[in-house]
């Protein structure tokens, strides 16, 4: 990697490292040199994850079991990898949970998914972003957003709700950085498409469960759906993206294409722009329509 924040002796700091695509980028960015300061809130996957990657012959690893929710653990992390490690070059909000509800279901999940996946990243810019200003190195800020959070497709409100407030505070970061002076930081919108993870698995145990369903008894070795990502992938994806520039990193998966994406959002936009009902693309009166654009 040419990105001067992705260079060996550089400190990445990643929440939500302990599975997924946390993994797969603290993996990669160990290979790069980076020092890391790892978060996530089971602290059992968490030390298996530093001890598996300070078993090499590479940069520092510490591990800091954390609740994003909580400011002040955040801060704490904040707090060993500058002492620890030295001046954050990277930071990656990633930390998310799946669990949702309807508009009026599931009261305390609500406060759970909002908790973690939005109150988790504006902790982790209010923490950090400072500080990393203040040191004035070229950096990144990476917020893992969804797909959810732009079309908002039905069925679990809590979340889209949780990764549309997600994409509006990594826009207006990111318009506040580029207006800063001297500012030497950019801020990136991760938006991944399917992936196979830990959580997207347990989610739908999860939602199974509270269903009724039996499915909720599969393991999590389950194979690999064929439409999904791997973390992996998604890290080779974001990788690039950075390297051209890019704030919006939109990755497509095995059955859905970036033109796809495209045609969804801007169909969502459209519901606005041409005073549909709200959610058409899922409104039996529109479906045609949408087909037909969706091919056009």
């Amino acid at each position: 990697m040419t990105h001067p924040a992705l260079s060996a002796g550089g400190v990445a700091v990643i929440t939500g490292a302990a599975t997924g695509i946390g993994l797969a980028t603290a993996q990669r960015l160990h290979s790069f040199g980076l020092k890391l300061a790892l978060a996530d809130n089971d602290e059992a996957e968490l030390a298996a994850v530093v001890r598996e990657l300070s078993s090499a012959s590479a940069p520092a690893v510490i591990g800091v079991p954390t609740d994003v929710s909580q400011m002040a653990q955040v801060e704490r992390l904040r707090d060993r990898a500058w002492q620890e490690l030295g001046p954050v070059t990277v930071l990656m909000n990633n930390a998310g949970t799946g669990l949702g509800g309807g508009p009026w279901e599931r009261y305390a999940e609500w406060q759970r998914v909002l908790d973690v996946n939005l109150w988790g990243v504006i902790n982790g810019v209010q923490a950090f972003i400072p500080r990393m200003l203040e040191h004035g190195k070229e950096g990144l800020v990476i917020n893992t957003g969804s797909k959810q959070g732009i079309t908002c497709p039905p069925g679990n409100t809590a979340y889209n709700v949780s990764k549309a407030g997600v994409k509006v505070l990594s826009e207006a970061v990111q318009h506040q950085l580029r207006n800063t002076p001297g500012c030497r930081l950019t801020a990136h919108l991760l938006v991944p498409g399917w992936t196979d993870t830990a959580i997207n698995r347990k989610a739908a145990r999860d939602r199974a469960l509270l269903e009724g369903d039996g499915a909720a008894t599969l393991p999590a070795a389950a194979a690999r759906p064929a439409g999904a990502w791997t973390s992996e992938q998604v890290v080779d994806y974001l990788l690039a993206a950075l390297e051209r520039g890019d704030f919006y990193i939109l990755c497509p998966d095995n059955d859905v294409s970036v033109a796809l994406d495209h045609k969804r959002i801007a169909w969502a936009a459209g519901d606005l722009v041409e005073n549909r009902p709200p959610l058409s693309r899922w409104h039996s009166d529109y479906t045609a329509a949408f087909k037909k654009f969706a091919e056009s």
